[in-house]
């Protein structure tokens, strides 16, 4: 599945230099490796502390977790929601989070609502308990894994069950260095004319840098001019009471060996120039680590993709690397193949630049811009697929017969957003975004909400003073002389247009109707009248199927009180002939529908046709309704709406995302209108199942609606929420939450009771 918006926000969770650790040093370069391959996406990055005071991070970490404070975890959860992140990287590695194997860091994964992409650094064939447990959690959490190599991968399925559909292989990234002779770097470091063997990174006994230097003997007895440099700082939690006593211990052994002129250690940790430099002068590049169960050597990939001639010990990530030929491996703990390993290279320098070039040019897939390239691959896949886990979410609560309240009314959100001019359209999470002010399209589905509120609930005087001033929005709304509402009024009062959409144009006139057939308040539905009366004319002359519907909408509840104007009947009878037409033209096996392409607000198109009260229309109606339910119900029986990224073409792929609460009122509204007309509660029991996507029963699993504000999300997106509580969605809940509630329970009601319609010859 592709993505038709790209992942823009992502947070990296890990050690950050200036932490001294090879986690960090990754964590920082993938950060920075996205954020210069995708400038439009925005790279943030949250740092585990492992002490209080903490570092001296660069502006891209934007906060930091304390690793052994749970409640840190959860806070760092709160701010990537409230940053409105799309994907959370996590870099993984059992000793960098606190708790029993890095348990703490679940603090943080059970509190997220954002697509997990888990980078694995170590992949551990005979995990202990709580490994193998915090390894399950995190398949739990994560939509997609990284590893590194294939071992890795394999490793997931065999030893914790992961699907391998999950896994993505993505190789450590390295720099983009020439493949050029190691003399041009050599005079950095006063060493013309000798031969350079290297290896670097942090320094602690797994590095088995030890068995280099007893293998030194025999190398310079050949090859005096050898002379090997140990890269790096020793590891920060081998230095308790600043006592190096590994590093010591070597230095030591050297002198024994009597071969101290020939190792040059450099303490401390190297900047990326002065890596380059260290790579690039080197002749022969030695990984002589005591551990087969690495899955990852980030200093390994560095000189793999520069190019350099490689001996390495069989640890697993070696292991795939310097496969075909593009190193030579040798047995752990032994000098003596180490000696001969490398007397062999220097004996055949052809042989030796071969191997280089197999290397380097392996390399070419790894370096930076490319690994950046397969990992955001990784978080659009991560987005797309976030839905088919709570899939089983929704199916268990259908299976164990649980039905989602229906939430007491709460207002609170709707005054929020009024004034007394109107509502306005947008806001900004909860909270009324002045620069975007009104329009008509949202007053009028405003005023339509405080009608048939209070003709459930009976007059309210606060509501009575809201409805009052929609309805004043409404009249100002609509010009005399071209007889065509506005739709965009700015927050000083001036009207952005000289006339608005035909769509709002319809909204407005179902306002109208809506106080005509059910209002009792008397000036209501005087002006009301002025309304409707002046502006249905120009709707004969309109283009737009859902103005038309909308229109004919307006007409049957104008029609409630009064049945016999014969000039509103023909205007009926010519917008029901419109959308007959229009189903005719277009409609077909598989595709019961008015359109080429379903778009929005779909299913108001079907439901004028139902109140029309014209048998062949009421049949094309019913058809197209069932047609509309049946192709947005997902397999896990939720509601799944056609998005409005793409819609559905005839033909083509419906998008899935973003679904509209517009689109879910739409469909209950229709759904409730034709229980009411049929008696047939089957079609309530499909409205109540659409109002649960409101609630939680929908692809994510989450509810859109904050019974804490009274408003609700603005969309549900790919893998999260839009957080803005705009008029159009807060509306459409409360809306439909009336609608709801004006029937029964329909909850027990089944489909099988359906009449059958037969379709029209198309």
């Amino acid at each position: 599945m592709s993505l038709v918006v790209p992942t823009r926000h992502v947070a990296f969770i890990g050690n950050y230099s200036p932490r001294r650790c090879g986690i960090a040093t990754f964590t920082t370069d993938i950060c920075e490796a996205i954020s210069t391959e995708f400038p439009s996406t925005t790279c943030i990055a949250g740092a585990v502390n492992d002490s209080p005071e903490g570092y001296a991070y660069p502006s891209r970490v934007r906060f930091e977790i304390e690793q052994d404070d749970p409640a840190s975890y959860r806070r760092a959860a709160d701010f990537l929601h409230i940053n409105n992140v799309e994907v959370v990287s996590i870099q993984h590695e059992f000793g960098i989070y606190g708790g029993p194997a890095g348990s703490m860091l679940l603090h943080l994964l059970r509190e997220l609502r954002r697509p997990v992409v888990s980078t694995l650094h170590t992949v551990l064939g005979s995990p202990d308990s709580e490994q193998f447990k915090v390894m399950k959690q995190l398949d739990r959490y994560s939509e997609r894994f990284v590893v590194m190599a294939e071992r890795g991968q394999r490793l997931l399925g065999e030893i914790y069950g992961i699907d391998p559909a999950k896994v993505d292989l993505i190789p450590h990234g390295v720099i983009d260095m020439p493949f050029v002779d190691s003399n041009f770097y050599k005079d950095c470091f006063d060493v013309e004319g000798r031969t350079v063997l290297l290896t670097f990174g942090l320094l602690s006994p797994n590095k088995g840098v030890e068995n280099v230097i007893e293998a030194l003997p025999a190398i310079l007895r050949k090859h005096p001019d050898v002379i090997y440099f140990v890269v790096g700082a020793t590891h920060p939690n081998l230095l308790a009471g600043g006592v190096d006593e590994y590093r010591d211990r070597i230095v030591a052994l050297a002198a024994e060996l009597g071969v101290s002129d020939h190792v040059r250690f450099h303490n401390h940790f190297v900047s990326l120039d002065e890596l380059k430099e260290f790579i690039g002068a080197a002749d022969v590049y030695l990984t002589p680590y005591r551990h087969e169960e690495q899955i990852t050597s980030g200093a390994l990939a560095y000189a793999f993709g520069a190019g350099k001639a490689i001996i390495s010990t069989r640890f697993w990530h070696a292991l795939e690397l310097l496969g075909d030929e593009r190193g030579i491996l040798v047995p752990f703990d032994d000098p003596a193949s180490i000696s001969e390993a490398v007397l062999g290279q220097l004996a055949h320098p052809t042989r030796m630049i071969a191997m280089r070039k197999r290397a380097w040019k392996e390399g070419r897939s790894m370096i930076w811009p490319e690994v950046a390239r397969r990992y955001m691959d990784s978080f659009d896949r991560a987005r797309a697929n976030l839905s088919v886990p709570t899939a089983d979410t929704v199916r268990k609560r259908k299976d164990d017969g649980c039905q989602y309240p229906v939430p007491a009314p709460n207002l609170e959100h709707l005054f929020r957003m009024s004034d007394h001019t109107g509502i306005f359209q947008h806001a900004i999470y909860s909270v009324p975004n002045y620069h975007e002010a009104y329009c008509t399209d949202d007053n009028a589905r405003a005023f339509i909400y405080t009608v048939l509120h209070q003709e459930e609930h009976g007059t309210d005087p606060e509501l009575d003073r809201l409805a009052c001033s929609y309805l004043a929005f409404l009249w100002y709304a609509f010009d005399a002389n071209t007889r065509r509402f506005r739709n965009f009024m700015n927050h000083g009062r001036k009207w952005l247009e000289s006339k608005g959409s035909e769509d709002s144009h319809a909204r407005a006139l179902w306002a109208a109707g809506t106080a005509l057939g059910r209002s009792g308040n008397e000036g209501f539905r005087n002006l009301s009248a002025l309304l409707f009366q002046r502006g249905l004319g120009p709707v004969k002359h309109f283009s737009s199927p859902r103005a038309w519907a909308f229109t004919l909408i307006a007409i049957h509840e104008y029609l409630r009180s009064f049945a016999g104007d014969r000039t509103v009947e023909v205007m009926r009878r010519i917008l029901v002939g419109r959308l007959v037409d229009l189903f005719r033209a277009n409609s077909g096996p598989g595709w019961v529908w008015f359109e080429r392409t379903a778009t929005y607000d779909n299913a108001k198109l079907s439901h004028a046709l139902i109140v029309s009260g014209q048998p062949e229309a009421v049949e094309i109606g019913l058809a197209s309704l069932r047609w509309l339910i049946d192709s947005q119900t997902a397999e896990g029986g939720q509601f799944s709406p056609i998005g409005c990224h793409g819609f559905w073409p005839r033909g083509g792929t419906k998008a899935r995302f973003d679904q509209q609460p517009v689109e879910a009122h739409a469909t209950i509204s229709a759904c409730m209108a034709t229980a009411d007309l049929t008696g047939d509660p089957a079609w309530a029991a499909d409205g109540r199942r659409c109002f649960e996507w409101f609630l939680g029963r929908n692809d994510l699993g989450i509810p859109l609606y904050d019974a804490t504000t009274g408003g609700c999300r603005d969309a549900l997106l790919r893998d999260h929420l839009n957080q803005n509580q705009g008029a159009e969605s807060t509306l459409a809940f409360h809306l439909s939450r009336l609608e709801i509630s004006r029937c029964g329970d329909p909850a027990k009601a089944s489909r099988t009771s359906k009449p059958t319609c037969p379709l029209p010859t198309p």
